[in-house]
Parts: structure tokens; C-alpha cells; sequence
């Protein structure tokens, strides 16, 4: 999704997330416990304990509520939570949806305009960010590209989550950067099909109506098995938490993922769009 961040955004130091990562791995050191054991104990996956612990993940609230009582914190993990802000290089109003992305264990996209954020790569990202308007300065592009490459990682330190993308076929004949950037592109996509956990499927064409013309659409699922749903338009986006409104937008993404070309067929076309590039 784009993620880029507005005028006003809230930046988030790079060092509170350290000093709350060392406040969380101290207890746990205290309480004797390793990542391997901790994890469990506060419903959360080891490479997401390493990352909360590393500083590279803003935690959430439910794990700091669960650390806080697991490692019997007198509190200490509460008021160091309460340092945190939101990250350099995330729109405010997409911060909240950032959040929940690394704990997904389910996680769909559909994507109408752009290879969606979790699938650029750096030079195609790059791109975008120089030819936003208004323009931004080489810092704040600098910023936002280092905030996007971070969200990709959650493709590999997530082995076990399921990935789904529809990409409409447009968006990747449609040339935004460089031929030698799109080629990369593409076989950055095909490279990432061939993960088991991940599928990635375009809506051609050559398909009329189908169930996602009202716009970009995720959807992902946490280790609560508790399902959200995100939308965005320009310079918005909104959390969708409300179980009926969630289902319905399922519902469109599980009519969209029969509407789509096979992953199979899905590798072909974007053969095809990479050669005539």
C-alpha cells in the first residue's frame, strides 16, 4: 500500500524502540526465560519477540499488556510503552495498520495502482518516493524507503504466515520507473512467488466487472485469530475493525482470488510483461 508519510506526521526515534526492546529482554532475562520460552508464554512468535527485543517492531498493545503480567514488570514495561511513538517514514493514518502487519498469520492484499509496498523493491520504491508530489526532501526519501524495506521483511521473518496478492495487471504494464527498474521488479515478484507461504495472482485485462472496483483492499488475520480489514485512498486510509464490515470485504477478496489468473498462469503474464519492457 502506499505508506508514504504527509505533512505533520509523528516520527518515532529509532532509539525508544531500542530502550523498550533492552527494558523487555532485561525482564525476561530476569524472569530466566528464553525467546523460545517467552514466546509462548505471551501468545507471539519468536522472530517477533527477537524483533520487539531488537527494536525493529513498535509493540502492541496486547503484548505489552501480556509481557507487562508474564514477566511481573512492576510496571516497568507499561511506562516504557508510553515512550513510543510512531515510526519515521509512516503516514500517521497508515501507522496503526503497520502495526498490526507483523503479527499477522494471514495477511491479503489487493493492489489496483502500484506493485503493492510489501513487493517493491528498493529501486522501484525509490522511484516513487522522488516523484511524489509534494516533493519530498532526499531525508524524508531516505526516511520512507528505509520504513518500507522494514515492512518486506515480515516475507521472510514470517515463513509460516499465508500471503496472498491480487495485483491488477495495469498496474505492472504501466512503466513508473525506468525499464531496467520494472524488469527488476517483476522478477522480484516471480522470485517471491516461488515461496510456499506466498501466492501472488493478477486480475487481467481482459476481466470486465469484478468483485475490488471500489479500491485497494487488505485484510489480515493475528495470532488472536482476530480479523481486521484496511482501505486507503489519497492521503487516507482507514482500520477496519467491525466483524461485519471485515466479512464483507472477505467476501469481495474470496470472489477476487476466483476472478484472478492462477498463480500459475499469474507467472506467465508477468513473463510476458517483463519481455516487452
Amino acid at each position: 500500500m502506499a505508506d508514504e508519510v504527509p505533512k505533520g506526521s509523528e516520527p518515532e526515534t529509532s532509539e525508544s524502540l531500542r530502550a523498550f526492546g533492552e527494558v523487555v529482554k532485561v525482564f525476561r532475562k530476569r524472569a530466566g526465560l528464553t525467546q523460545e520460552q517467552f514466546a509462548p508464554l505471551v501468545g507471539y512468535s519468536v522472530p517477533m519477540i527477537a524483533s520487539i527485543e531488537q527494536g525493529r517492531r513498535l509493540p502492541s498493545k496486547e503484548f505489552v499488556d501480556r509481557a507487562e503480567e508474564v514477566l511481573e514488570a512492576f510496571g516497568v514495561i507499561k511506562a516504557a510503552a508510553k515512550h513510543l511513538t510512531r515510526r519515521a517514514g509512516l503516514a500517521k493514518w497508515f501507522a496503526a495498520w503497520a502495526e498490526l502487519e507483523p503479527l499477522a498469520v494471514t495477511l491479503y492484499t489487493y493492489e489496483p495502482r502500484l506493485a503493492p509496498g510489501l513487493l517493491q523493491t528498493t529501486a522501484y520504491a525509490r522511484t516513487l518516493f522522488e516523484k511524489q508530489l509534494p516533493a519530498m526532501s532526499d531525508d524524508k526519501i531516505e526516511s520512507n524507503l528505509v520504513a518500507r524495506m522494514e515492512r518486506t521483511q515480515i516475507l521472510t521473518e514470517r515463513p509460516e504466515t499465508i500471503f496472498s496478492f491480487i495485483i491488477e495487471e495495469h498496474a505492472l504494464r504501466r512503466q513508473v520507473a525506468t525499464p531496467e527498474i520494472m524488469r527488476a521488479q517483476i522478477d522480484h515478484i516471480i522470485e517471491l512467488s516461488e515461496r510456499r507461504n506466498i501466492d501472488i495472482q493478477i486480475m487481467p485485462l481482459s476481466r470486465g466487472h469484478h468483485a475490488g472496483l471500489d479500491g485497494p483492499l487488505c485484510l489480515l488475520e493475528t495470532e488472536e485469530n482476530t480479523w481486521y480489514a484496511y482501505s486507503e485512498g489519497q492521503g487516507t486510509g482507514q482500520l477496519i475493525s467491525d466483524p461485519k464490515e471485515v466479512s464483507i470485504l472477505q467476501q469481495r477478496y474470496v470472489r477476487m482470488r476466483a476472478q484472478a489468473l492462477s498463480v500459475e498462469a499469474t507467472v506467465g503474464l508477468l513473463r510476458e510483461i517483463r519481455g516487452a519492457l
